[in-house]
């Protein structure tokens, strides 16, 4: 049994003899569907979230590149710190070593280490406090 327009049980026609100069033409005709109203606000809901949801994901993930960036700028920041503070250190003793030097040439004189200094309480006044 042949299959006719969805049923089985339908029996197919039979073969009449049709006029040669008629031909008889089918058409197949496919309408679309609307969706409806409400179905249509649903997949505009799901897809206003979907995009809220990327939206959000991709903001903590520029925050966080932000802060990676911020990081290696800061350590950069310290890094040249560091060789600054070593290249002071290093001026600073060699000034150091070049001060007891450039004392004796003015002439001055180390004070001995059994040698007593003394500082008066009442520095002597040149106005005169009559």
């Amino acid at each position: 049994m042949a299959y006719t327009r969805g049923n089985l049980a339908v029996q197919p026609k039979r073969k009449e003899e049709v006029n040669p100069l008629y031909r008889e033409k089918t058409k197949v005709v496919t309408k679309r569907r609307v969706l409806p109203l409400q179905e249509k606000l649903l997949y505009m809901l799901t897809l206003g979230v979907c995009v809220l949801v990327a939206i959000t994901l991709i903001s903590r993930y520029v925050h966080i590149y932000d802060l990676n960036l911020q990081a290696q700028k800061l350590d950069k920041d310290i890094a040249t710190a560091k060789k600054q503070i070593s290249t002071f250190e290093m001026e600073k003793q060699n000034l150091e070593q070049k001060v007891a030097q450039k004392a004796k040439d003015l002439g001055y004189v180390a004070p001995d280490e059994n040698a007593t200094i003394f500082i008066p309480a009442n520095p002597i006044s040149t106005e005169g406090d009559n």
